[in-house]
């Protein structure tokens, strides 16, 4: 239980300090913050209004490509993320975990963040939900290769810039937004 309201209050915390870089994620942040004062389950799978989820886009050493997943039940190419488990102490630690695992490639190195906040349907509950997303950039060691895990119907990198169709803004803004947090820190 004491894991759980780590979580909980981590989530507070990194909500409380990010500086949204737009208005709409201002609103989000406020939100979020929001669903998770009303809410104590708000970082998990069984809150039916929507939950706190965690989301990675993986880029290269060099900041040129961004490894997608071709997601399995949405049918489209996003960054990897998830639920928040059990065993995650933080939504860092969530996010790096859900990266790992649906990558495929250990040595990630997580960067500063979170980058930008998305809040999307799904239909873990009936009629459908929301995930709230916190979202984070992670840099690959060179020559990283990834791993299809069974959540993926494809993994592919792509260049930041080439994104493809069928996609969404929201994949894009991260794959540029981990790009320039991993150039800020190599300049």
């Amino acid at each position: 239980m004491r894991l759980h309201q780590d979580l909980h209050r981590d989530a507070v915390e990194v909500l409380t300090g990010f500086a949204a870089p737009t208005p709409e994620e201002g609103s989000l942040r406020e939100e979020f913050l929001d669903h998770l004062h009303a809410h104590g389950n708000a970082m998990w799978r069984d809150c039916a209004p929507g939950h706190l989820t965690a989301t990675t886009a993986v880029i290269s050493h060099d900041g040129e490509r961004v490894l997608l997943t071709l997601h399995a039940k949405a049918r489209m190419w996003l960054p990897m993320g998830g639920h928040c488990e059990s065993g995650d102490t933080s939504l860092a630690v969530a996010a790096l975990r859900e990266a790992i695992e649906e990558s495929g490639i250990e040595g990630l190195r997580l960067l500063p963040g979170p980058l930008a906040l998305d809040k999307h349907k799904v239909w873990c509950h009936q009629p459908y939900s929301f995930h709230l997303d916190i979202e984070f950039g992670a840099v690959a060691p060179p020559g990283a290769e990834a791993v299809i895990s069974d959540e993926s119907l494809d993994l592919r990198w792509f260049p930041v810039d080439a994104v493809p169709d069928p996609s969404d803004e929201a994949t894009r803004r991260l794959a540029r937004r981990a790009r320039t947090a991993l150039t800020s820190l190599t300049s």
